[in-house]
């Protein structure tokens, strides 16, 4: 197929919300929001109490998650695999090769990014604060709620970035969910697929939205990022 034909049927995927094309975005965003949920729910406190506690081999604990970070998505695929296979000590839930499973690898990649830029922004914050905080008699987890509201906007944005690395993640939610059609085919690991068939229209349309959505994301967290410069200027 000619690539301008090739481009034209993908905007017409697109232009039409073909119930295939549709139904494979709509399973990537489910899968990665909730992954970033998750995340989100454990890295947030995690995070905070990491940068308020004090203890023997703290900083090994800050440069493992910061290595974390950058876990390889096979790897973190790979660890869910051992997790749910049926010999595995998750294996009579039965999820491997479902979302649930696509779900768990995405938000093991993602978590150690929210705990890593939580622990940074609480820990500056911390700094910054301190003093006043203890006056009142907010130390410690006491002060967790409070710092956490304070830095909601950085945050917000870290939480992005999460949802970013997710969103363009193939190779764990492939070794975990199979790529089943219709069932756990998301948007990265169709383009894979068709692209290898030589089925390109579809390839490019989800290409399209893939790309829609990074630039969305860039953008939500610009936003979100000068509204929190422009309220702590208010606040000064």
């Amino acid at each position: 197929m000619e690539p301008v034909d090739a481009f034209a049927n993908a905007f017409r995927l697109v232009r039409e919300l073909d119930p295939a094309f549709t139904g494979i975005v709509a399973l990537s965003l489910r899968v990665t929001g909730s992954a970033v949920l998750i995340a989100a729910l454990i890295g947030l406190p995690l995070g905070a109490l990491l940068a308020l506690s004090r203890f023997p081999g703290r900083s090994g604990v800050i440069i493992l998650v910061s290595a974390l970070m950058g876990l390889p998505p096979v790897v973190a695929g790979l660890a869910i695999f051992l997790l749910l296979s049926r010999a595995g000590p998750l294996g009579g839930f039965g999820w491997l090769f479902s979302p649930t499973a696509m779900i768990l690898a995405q938000a093991v990649l993602v978590l150690p990014i929210v705990i890593a830029l939580t622990r940074q922004v609480i820990e500056d914050l911390w700094a910054e604060y301190r003093e006043h905080l203890m006056s009142i008699g907010m130390t410690g987890i006491r002060a967790i709620p409070t710092l956490l509201r304070e830095a909601r906007f950085s945050l917000a944005t870290a939480l992005l970035a999460g949802f970013g690395r997710a969103s363009a993640e193939v190779g764990a939610v492939l070794i975990v969910g199979g790529n089943i059609a219709g069932y756990t085919r998301t948007m990265t690991t169709a383009i894979a697929l068709e692209t290898s068939k030589g089925d390109l229209p579809l390839a490019l349309g989800l290409g399209l939205v893939l790309i829609a959505l990074t630039l969305l994301i860039n953008a939500l967290a610009y936003g979100v990022s000068r509204i929190g410069l422009r309220t702590a200027g208010q606040g000064a």
